[in-house]
């Protein structure tokens, strides 16, 4: 994905994971094809840094667990993660409300005179 176009989608992949995480805990390869699924094609170099970076933020925990052996590191949504998911809940709906309008609402100042 170009440079410009994942920075633009950046928070949208955010809000997937986090609704991913609010179901169940996540991990990070589950997570890539899911997001492939919806048309981001990001690797694992793109992936576990946003992952790591929602852990700082105190949005997602991580654990680790044993699958056939070895060590995953899985996620989980926190109280922190839980309200900023409804909060991007309430503003992705008035954006896509905005997007299907045939004429977004003017800006205020000057240049609806």
């Amino acid at each position: 994905m170009a440079d410009q176009k994942r920075e633009l989608f950046d928070g949208l992949i955010r809000i997937h994971v986090l609704l991913h995480a609010v179901h169940e805990p996540i991990f990070g390869l589950a997570m890539m094809k899911e997001l492939e699924h919806h048309g981001y094609h990001i690797g694992p170099g793109t992936l576990y840094p946003l992952l790591h970076g929602l852990e700082r933020s105190g949005l997602l925990r991580s654990t680790f667990d044993r699958v056939e052996g070895r060590r995953r590191r899985l996620y989980k949504i926190t109280p922190a993660g839980k309200r900023a998911l409804e909060k991007a809940k309430e503003k992705v709906g008035e954006l896509h409300q905005e997007l299907h309008e045939e004429h977004p609402r003017k800006l205020p100042g000057k240049h609806g005179h």
